[in-house]
C-alpha cells in the first residue's frame, strides 16, 4: 500500500460504523481499519483540541439547554470522552473527578451527568477506558510476539524493562550481541502494534529510531499491521511487517 492508497482508505473512515462496513465490502482486516481510524481521530483531536476548548462556554450553554454530550460530540465530530471532559470541567468538575466518574458513572454527583457519561463511554471506542485498554493490550501482544520469535530463534536479548535507566532511549528488545539478518547488522528490535503511514513512521524515526541508531547501531522496526511502502527511509533502520516473523532464521 502506498500513501495515496492509505489516504484514500483513511478518508472512508469517518465514524466507527464505517470500520465494519469497509472490512466487509473490501475484505480488509478489521483491526487494521480500527487502527487507521484511531490514528486519524487522535491526530485530528490533538490538532483541534484547543479550538474546541476555546468554545467551552458555548458548548456548556448548549448542554445546559438540553443537548446531550454525545450529540455535542457528534456535532463537533470530536471524541465523546474529550468533549465531555471539556464541557464538564467548564461546569465545575476537576479533571480527577471527571476521570473518576468515567470509570464509575454511578458515583457522579448528578443523575444526568452519570447517565450521559455512561453514554459517552459507550460511544467512544478510543478514549474510553475500554478503548484505551484495547490499545494497551494490542501493544503488549505485539511485544510478546516479538519476544516469542526471538526466543524461538535462540536470539539472546534484554527487554526495555531490563535495561531501563542504562541508556537515554531503550528499544523493546536489545540483542545481547549483534547479528546479521539478510546481510545487515541488527542490534535491536522495536515493536509497534499499529499501522505505519508516512506520518507515523516519520514521528517514530525522529523520537525513537534515529536515537537508537546513534546509541546502539542499526536495527529493525516492525509495524504489526503493515506500513506504506513509500515512506522516507533512514540509514540504520529497516522497517518490516508481520510477514517478516513468519520465517525461522538460519542457525547462527
Amino acid at each position: 500500500m502506498n500513501t495515496r492508497e492509505y489516504q484514500e482508505l483513511a478518508s472512508k473512515l469517518d465514524f466507527p460504523s464505517d470500520i465494519g462496513k469497509l472490512a466487509r465490502d473490501k475484505n480488509i482486516n478489521r483491526e487494521m481499519l480500527l487502527i487507521i481510524y484511531t490514528q486519524r481521530v487522535v491526530r485530528d483531536a490533538t490538532k483541534r483540541y484547543y479550538r474546541v476548548k476555546n468554545r467551552s462556554d458555548k458548548l456548556l450553554g448548549q448542554w445546559k439547554n438540553g443537548t446531550t454530550l454525545v450529540q455535542l460530540a457528534r456535532n463537533e465530530r470530536f471524541p465523546p470522552t474529550l468533549l465531555a471532559l471539556i464541557v464538564l470541567r467548564q461546569h465545575g468538575l476537576t479533571r480527577k473527578e471527571f476521570w473518576k466518574y468515567v470509570r464509575d458513572p454511578a458515583h457522579a454527583p448528578q443523575k444526568r451527568i452519570g447517565r450521559e457519561i455512561f453514554d459517552v463511554v459507550r460511544e467512544d471506542i478510543i478514549y474510553s477506558p475500554a478503548g484505551m485498554e484495547v490499545q494497551y493490550q494490542r501493544g503488549k501482544k505485539g511485544e510478546a510476539r516479538l519476544c516469542e520469535w526471538l526466543e524461538d530463534n535462540n536470539i539472546g536479548y534484554r527487554t526495555e524493562e531490563e535495561i531501563k535507566g542504562e541508556y537515554a532511549k531503550t528499544p523493546d528488545a536489545l540483542l545481547d550481541k549483534p547479528m546479521k539478518i539478510d546481510g545487515q547488522d541488527v542490534f535491536w528490535f522495536e515493536s509497534k502494534a499499529n499501522f505505519g503511514d508516512a506520518v507515523e513512521i516519520r514521528k517514530n524515526m525522529k523520537k525513537q529510531l534515529i536515537p537508537y541508531t546513534e546509541i546502539f547501531g542499526p536495527g529493525i522496526l516492525v509495524y504489526w499491521f503493515g506500513h506504506v511502502d513509500d515512506y522516507k527511509k533512514v540509514d540504520g533502520v529497516r522497517v518490516v511487517d508481520a510477514a517478516f516473523f513468519q520465517r525461522r532464521l538460519p542457525k547462527h
